[in-house]
């Protein structure tokens, strides 16, 4: 860590650069003698892509920033103090601290916090921006956390590990084949603490990961956006074993729904109902958690058919997870290739035998605008459009 970047002139070069193409700072000459310009351009492409993802830190004085690798592999501000409401106790490890924004947040509810990093400039980095953030609670360690907790006597009351999924360049999925390797890190892990929190990415499969995984008492998926961003695992030591529970978090707007595997897989569903006056499409999150029936039950709603994702009532429910829409107008899709006035809309097809593409191309119609139409199986296996009114 090249602590001369964080003098104030060169912070004002950064801030006045962010904007700038960092290939034409690499081919000047730096205006700092300490400083090289890859320097200078690594710190303003990751300031740069910091701004939403980590607006305290890029609204804060003298952040320091590591390579954009780092930035992108972090989780975002909005995730990280969501999951410090999941951490159990007051003494917290995060055994693979990277640029330490989870630490961070876990600082603000717990008594201590210890930031392991095997990457000694990334671990000073990140003691840094603690110190100029005002977290005086979180002891860094720069050293590999599995090692670390061979190594150390002490226990904790939970532990946060975020896996790294590029191993040798390549992205990996599976827990086993991530860095570090929980599943044969596990029995000495539950040993080290009453919780282990695990952050997957939101490709691994939920069956897969639990066949890996022990006792592991609750899955959350967290979605933003309609965007799936993290699939968080809860394994506590002395929980009995039961059915899973799932529970799906929207973070904009901020819900939540949570269910039981076992529930949902012998829940009967044989009801199925033509579209009434309002639609609602789930959010990324329930169809991650594979919730497809208990919705119908938990929010009132009829299902359109057994493989098409969308439900309807006649009643509207704002606790819904996911978009709603008012039905304007319905259609047999022959009849509407014949007698459709839409010209310009945004097009959705759910369980369609035909794609996006394809339906604009036939359909004759430009993409956009505030109307929707949506293209889907009906409960009789009837082609179905509707002409329908986000809300």
């Amino acid at each position: 860590m090249n602590s001369a970047i964080l003098d104030p002139e060169v912070q004002d070069f950064i801030n006045r650069n962010l904007q700038d193409d960092v290939t034409r700072i690499l081919f000047k000459k730096s205006p700092f003698k300490a400083i090289t310009t890859k320097e200078l351009a690594e710190q303003i492409e990751s300031k740069y892509k910091s701004e939403k993802k980590l607006p305290t830190w890029f609204n804060s004085p003298a952040i320091f920033y590591p390579p954009k690798m780092s930035i992108e592999q972090a989780s975002s501000e909005q995730t990280a103090k969501y999951k410090s409401t999941l951490i159990k106790g007051e003494k917290v490890i995060d055994i693979t601290g990277g640029f330490g924004i989870d630490s961070f947040y876990f600082s603000k509810i717990a008594k201590e916090v210890v930031h392991c990093e095997h990457n000694i400039d990334l671990s000073e980095i990140a003691a840094n921006n603690a110190a100029v953030l005002g977290a005086t609670n979180i002891k860094f360690v720069p050293k590999d956390g599995i090692s670390y907790l061979l190594q150390t006597k002490e226990s904790f009351d939970t532990i946060y590990i975020d896996p790294s999924r590029r191993v040798n360049s390549q992205k990996v999925f599976k827990l086993a084949d991530c860095e570090p390797d929980v599943i044969t890190s596990l029995d000495m892990l539950l040993k080290k603490c009453s919780r282990i929190l695990i952050k997957t990415s939101p490709l691994l499969d939920i069956q897969a990961g639990m066949n890996e995984l022990k006792q592991v008492s609750e899955i959350q998926i967290i979605s933003l956006k309609n965007d799936c961003k993290e699939l968080l695992w809860i394994l506590d030591k002395d929980v009995p074993a039961a059915s899973v529970q799932l529970t799906c978090i929207t973070l904009e707007p901020f819900k939540k729904y949570r269910f039981s595997l076992a529930e949902e897989r012998a829940f009967k569903l044989n009801d199925f109902s033509y579209p009434l006056k309002y639609l609602y499409e789930p959010d990324v999150a329930l169809l991650k958690a594979g919730c497809f029936k208990l919705i119908t039950r938990d929010f009132g709603l009829k299902k359109l058919h057994v493989n098409t994702h969308l439900y309807t009532s006649d009643r509207l429910n704002p606790a819904f997870i996911g978009r709603t829409f008012r039905v304007k107008k319905k259609w047999i899709y022959k009849d509407f290739l014949s007698s459709n006035s839409v010209i310009k809309a945004n097009i959705i097809c759910r369980n369609f035998p035909l794609r996006v593409e394809e339906v604009k191309r036939k359909s004759k119609l430009k993409d956009g605008g505030q109307e929707y139409l949506i293209f889907a199986t009906g409960p009789l296996e009837e082609l179905l459009v509707l002409h329908c009114e986000r809300l």
